[in-house]
């Protein structure tokens, strides 16, 4: 069988049972098996990544602790999410996987990558730090916006954070920041996240305690797994230039980044996102 191929057109749902918790997971398109992370449930993905269904068979995994998927969250380590995500592939039926991650979910993307090599064909990273120490990318995030963005994207900012009432939810805090978000300062990304299921324990174990000391320079060395970086120009939250000199140290790595895109390219630049990936993925087999 071909990596990660099961001719398994029909979309599905389930649960896996592994070691405290139960993992929702659910199916769209055709194609190889690529697993999608999700910490906020899984329907805002279905929505950002629809064109690839096109071109590959999405799994989308709500992490444990997230969204549909039970289990503490502070359970959550890099062993335990490669243990999670075998269960998943097993379940699948499929000898090897893709992955994808988008923004700090890539840092786990890399990780089950980098743990068990022999069953993850791909590692897919969209909008992805090469650190997760939050503090950091966000003084870089910040200079980089003044920097670079346009005096109307800035201002557009401006007035949102400034409309935010007291005690704006996570929710609301990130539309207010589309200008960072997203290459049209303008959109109104309130529909794609409606049914996010936001449970910040999950968030903050991640960001807070799981990522903070996880560099990419750390475990370069044992990173053997082809890997796909994709960066939207106009992405203020990870800025491009954080990968300059790194992704070219990696032993198969390539970096791309997307012109009109922001932070997620899969969905603002969606045919050009999975003609690109499409391409690289053709050419490592």
């Amino acid at each position: 069988m071909e990596p990660g191929v099961k001719d398994m057109v029909e979309n599905k749902e389930g649960t896996v049972p592994v070691k405290g918790a139960e993992l929702y997971y659910s199916t769209r398109g055709s194609g190889p098996t690529c697993l999608v992370l999700s910490a906020i449930g899984s329907e805002p993905y279905k929505r950002l990544t629809t064109h690839l269904t096109k071109h590959l068979r999405l799994v989308y995994i709500d992490l444990r602790g997230g969204g549909r998927s039970t289990g503490n969250p502070t359970d959550l380590t890099f062993e335990v999410l490669a243990e999670d995500l075998e269960a998943i592939r097993c379940e699948l039926g499929v000898d090897q996987v893709a992955i994808l991650g988008h923004s700090i979910l890539g840092v786990l993307a890399m990780e089950y990558g980098r743990r068990r090599p022999g069953s993850v064909s791909h590692v897919i990273l969209v909008g992805t730090p090469p650190s997760g120490d939050m503090a950091s990318l966000a003084a870089q995030s910040s200079a980089f916006f003044q920097e670079h963005a346009s005096e109307n994207r800035k201002q557009r900012l401006n007035h949102n954070m400034a409309n935010l009432p007291e005690g704006a939810s996570m929710g609301a805090t990130m539309h207010a920041q589309t200008p960072m978000r997203f290459y049209d300062a303008r959109f109104d990304a309130a529909p794609l996240f409606a049914e996010a299921v936001v449970k910040p324990e999950l968030l903050g174990h991640i960001m807070g305690t799981l990522t903070p000391s996880w560099t990419i320079g750390s475990i370069s060395s044992s990173l053997h797994v082809p890997i796909f970086i994709a960066q939207g120009r106009h992405d203020y939250t990870v800025p491009y230039v954080m990968w300059d000199g790194i992704a070219d140290t990696l032993p198969n790595a390539v970096l791309r980044i997307f012109e009109k895109s922001g932070h997620q390219p899969f969905f603002e630049e969606p045919v050009l996102f999975a003609d690109a990936l499409s391409q690289w993925m053709a050419d490592q087999s």
